[in-house]
């Protein structure tokens, strides 16, 4: 049920592809296709790997497409390094090892250490939060690095008289939109994720039959919910896309209603048991000559009680399981459409 996505955003591989050198500096413009090439089978893979993700596969299951990219990326920087400097000018060639050596350390170090927070991410809300900051930290100084290296790229074709001319790069464009999908994704998620883990804590407070943590667990999830519903509001569509929205938000009102309108029913029915077998101990104790008609009024009273709460109980315990498992399949389902359709094969 509890589906992350591990927002491996593009590697800025769509700088060096984006841009084709002109006929007018065909010796320095051969000299730049000739490295930017190598980036071909980097991207490939980088878009499969991505892929994968967002068609519901998990880091660790995929691993092994990142560390296929990780021997792709270092055959490449031993190549590229091997390259000649082009009239005595090896800036380029350089920026270009330097990047391939900044993204083999961050797919090699950072995404290995998410690999990791990912099989605990769901433990609590502050490593589910910390488990995406890594991710979204990862992506930036990949993002800084692409930059850095666009940079080289234009510098290098000035000073060699080249004219860069954009060019259209699917792959890099669906990389770059991924990224961007799976953004908007973490945020719904970490709305959604925040209630959906409170509401855990409570369920196994009430499992454990303990009502104080119940009561407080209970207080924590209502406050929750309303200020994700606040939270989701202030959220827009994604290009017109409310499904996920409208998912999130429906689950938030179901634990918003279940902790303000039906949860009561159950804190109340171990308030009853708990009386319950008090009085029932208390009544049992004496001989039958020995109770009075005050103690069998409030026996069977407290008993009458007690099953009406059973009962209370088991409808409400009924009706709430019912809806919660329809709504985390309808969001499970939400997601992976949204994905699917946001994120091309």
């Amino acid at each position: 049920m509890k589906r992350t996505v591990l927002a491996l955003i593009m590697m800025a591989v769509a700088a060096l592809m984006s841009f084709i050198p002109a006929d007018n500096a065909p010796n320095a413009g051969a000299y730049m296709g000739s490295i930017n090439i190598e980036f071909e089978d980097i991207q490939k893979e980088m878009w499969d790997y991505t892929r994968a993700v967002a068609h519901n596969k998990s880091a660790r299951k995929i691993d092994k497409r990142r560390t296929s990219l990780l021997s792709t990326i270092a055959s490449a920087q031993k190549r590229i390094a091997r390259t000649k400097a082009f009239e005595g000018d090896v800036s380029y060639r350089n920026a270009v090892v330097d990047y391939l050596t900044m993204n083999y350390n961050i797919l090699n170090q950072d995404y290995a250490k998410i690999v990791d927070l990912e099989a605990i991410a769901e433990q609590s809300y502050d490593m589910m939060e910390a488990y995406l900051m890594a991710q979204e930290a990862a992506s930036t100084k990949m993002k800084e690095a692409g930059e850095k290296l666009d940079n080289a790229q234009k510098s290098f074709a000035k000073e060699h008289d080249i004219t860069l001319t954009e060019g259209t790069d699917k792959r890099g464009e669906k990389l770059e939109e991924a990224g961007k999908v799976f953004n908007y994704y973490n945020k719904v998620y970490l709305i959604f994720f925040k209630s959906f883990i409170q509401e855990s804590f409570m369920l196994e407070a009430q499992n454990a039959a303990n009502l104080n943590e119940m009561e407080q667990n209970k207080g924590a999830l209502n406050e929750y919910a309303n200020q994700g519903i606040k939270d989701l509001a202030a959220l827009p569509a994604y290009k017109g896309d409310k499904s996920l929205k409208l998912s999130c938000h429906a689950l938030l009102k179901f634990y918003a209603d279940e902790t303000s309108k039906h949860y009561g029913k159950i804190t109340n029915f171990y308030l009853k048991k708990e009386r319950f077998e008090q009085i029932q101990k208390s009544f049992e104790a004496k001989s039958e000559k020995k109770r009075t008609q005050a103690d069998v009024d409030q026996y069977n009273n407290a008993l009458k009680e007690y099953n009406a709460a059973i009962e209370a109980y088991n409808s409400t315990n009924e009706l709430l399981n019912k809806e919660r498992s329809e709504l985390l399949d309808r969001w499970n389902k939400t997601v992976k459409k949204f994905t699917s359709t946001h994120v091309s094969r």
